[in-house]
């Protein structure tokens, strides 16, 4: 994760620092944008990845300040991908609408989060709990099956997400994702299924 050469960035700039003696991926989209969407990927070199589990732990830019921080995985290239990911702004929000907006399952091109709250409300978006605090580092297991994808943060004993997976793509590459804003990301770890 130190070695900033291990990542395959598409429209990212990537910075490794240490941080209480962890590594840490500060992972930013080129273009910051404050309306629209600005993915920006960085994706394990050589790591292909179906199923399985990754691991990691996060921190986005707070409550105040819209942030959009995950994985993505079965990664074609930078338009078709399979995504989990945190809106932390949403985790604490005072309107209870919002806080169901607080972790998102897509699938680009087509499942995009816009057409999925449209399509089906309330079923790739969901509350995260327990609740972090918006302004500080989180953990998330994400467990991906051939069917299913089902995200767990904290040391929660439910997964505050289970969706069914879209069958339109299922092998490529796998990494960290952010949109729009930086984000933070350490004690990376993906394990493929066996």
């Amino acid at each position: 994760m130190n070695d900033a050469k291990a990542w395959k960035l598409i429209n990212a700039e990537c910075v490794v620092s240490k941080e209480d003696d962890k590594d840490v991926v500060r992972l930013k989209p080129k273009v910051e944008v404050a309306k629209g969407s600005s993915i920006g990927l960085a994706l394990v070199e050589g790591q292909e990845f179906s199923e399985g589990t990754i691991e990691l732990d996060l921190k986005g830019k707070g409550k105040d300040e819209a942030s959009f921080v995950g994985v993505a995985f079965s990664v074609a290239d930078e338009k078709t991908f399979e995504a989990v990911y945190f809106r932390p702004f949403n985790f604490m929000r005072d309107d209870a609408v919002a806080r169901t907006h607080a972790v998102q399952y897509v699938a680009w091109p087509d499942h995009r989060w816009e057409k999925l709250r449209k399509d089906t409300p309330n079923k790739y978006e969901m509350a995260v709990k327990p609740v972090p605090d918006p302004a500080k580092w989180f953990h998330a297991r994400i467990e991906v099956t051939k069917s299913k994808v089902s995200v767990w943060v904290d040391d929660a004993k439910d997964p505050c997400l289970t969706v069914d997976r879209f069958d339109d793509h299922k092998k490529g590459q796998v990494g960290l994702f952010v949109d729009s804003k930086e984000g933070w990301f350490r004690n990376v770890k993906v394990q493929p299924a066996k």
